[in-house]
């Protein structure tokens, strides 16, 4: 006996209700949508061979047990599993404080090389979920925090791109080092000087010099240096 026309689109209903939960439980756990507490990323630190190890870079976690030779016990970069250290990325400290996932007193341009290096995993690597804390909410939705970094990065790319254009100005010197004959730099066309970089600051908040290459009518220029034990007109020099 056919079912009621009522019940036939009550359960058409409750079948479509139930399709769509599974669903969103399917996308939920099986397209890179988990959520990681701290405590429970940290399992995954390559120590228990029946676990992946995945490891967290600005709240995005990634499964990265392809590269256990590296990432596993005893590996070079096994430091960075079951952890977030976003700020080690771009400090080299591996060890205490500096696996931490702060940028605290990062410049523009350190926190943009962090960015890249997320987008490099993202690229390299299966995107797992989310880690709860600094970067995402208990909703995955990004913070206040996130977006802070992304704006900063930003801006580090654009003070990236101003200083190449303001360098591409004024060639580099040739350079090159050995441990038997130490360093030396030196200019086919013009003479090498030692110049501040006056975007340095905004960069990575502190001064630097670079090597230029100058014609003999612009060595008058203030600001440029001579190397030490160098001729004034001397195209190469020893460093």
């Amino acid at each position: 006996m056919p079912l009621p026309a009522k019940k036939l689109l009550t359960s058409f209903f409750f079948g479509f209700a139930l399709l769509v939960a599974l669903i969103a439980f399917f996308l939920k756990f099986n397209s890179g949508q988990k959520l990681f507490t701290a405590e429970e990323l940290a399992l995954y630190n390559g120590t228990d061979d029946s676990l992946p190890i995945l490891l967290g870079i600005l709240g995005s976690v990634f499964d990265v047990t392809k590269g256990k030779s590296h990432y596993g016990a005893g590996g070079g970069y096994n430091h960075f599993a079951g952890r977030d250290a976003s700020r080690a990325f771009v400090s080299g400290n591996f060890t205490g404080d500096g696996l931490t996932d702060s940028l605290q007193g990062l410049s523009s341009t350190e926190v943009h090389s962090v960015v890249g290096w997320r987008d490099f995993y993202f690229r390299s690597y299966k995107f797992v979920g989310r880690l709860v804390g600094r970067y995402y909410d208990s909703q995955r939705n990004p913070t206040k925090y996130l977006k802070g970094v992304e704006a900063k990065a930003a801006r580090g790319a654009q003070l990236l791109e101003k200083q190449k254009i303001m360098e591409a100005k004024q060639p580099s010197c040739n350079s090159r080092w050995s441990q038997d004959d130490g360093g030396e730099v030196w200019c086919d066309d013009g003479f090498p000087r030692l110049v501040q970089r006056p975007l340095e600051i905004a960069l990575t908040g502190k001064m630097s010099k670079r090597c230029a290459c100058f014609n003999e009518d612009q060595l008058g220029q203030a600001g440029l240096e001579v190397y030490e034990g160098c001729d004034y007109l001397a195209k190469r020099c020893r460093v």
